[in-house]
């Protein structure tokens, strides 16, 4: 049987639960279909990239399928139909992922980061120099007008 990733992104009007009743009813039209499904991963509420169906926010769960191509599509056709859906996408792949995808080793890296922008801050720039008109001195004249030394 061929392998396949599917994800796909739910409306975020429904809740968690109902999105993973939604990942459910797939995972077990692709296993009546003779296929079946390895890996469940619901990624959560996210922000999408640009407005879709006056959505701004989705649920993406995705799928890690073992199963014949007829399985694929029909969960696609249904998919299809289901107002909730609101983009799927299935790649056929040569070989499963094994543990956690990179969605998931991003959020599990959340704390790791640390301070933004290493030892200079900010977006890389760093604060602006300060004009000092002082000299090494500490008088109030400013450099070059005072008396030679």
């Amino acid at each position: 049987m061929a392998l396949y990733e599917t994800v796909f992104i739910a409306r975020q009007d429904i809740s968690s639960a109902q999105a993973e009743t939604l990942a459910e009813t797939y995972s077990q039209l692709i296993t009546d279909n003779g296929g079946k499904v390895t890996k469940t991963e619901h990624w959560g509420l996210k922000t999408l990239a640009f407005r879709m169906n006056k959505n701004r926010k989705g649920h993406y769960v995705l799928f890690n399928i073992d199963g014949p191509s007829a399985a694929v599509l029909e969960m696609e056709r249904n998919m299809r139909i289901n107002e909730d859906v609101l983009r799927y996408m299935s790649i056929r792949v040569d070989e499963l992922e094994e543990g956690p995808s990179a969605m998931l080793q991003n959020r599990d890296r959340g704390g790791e980061r640390g301070e933004r922008g290493g030892e200079r801050g900010g977006m890389g720039r760093g604060p602006r120099p300060r004009r000092d008109d002082r000299d090494d001195r500490g008088d109030s004249a400013p450099i070059g007008l005072g008396e030679p030394e």
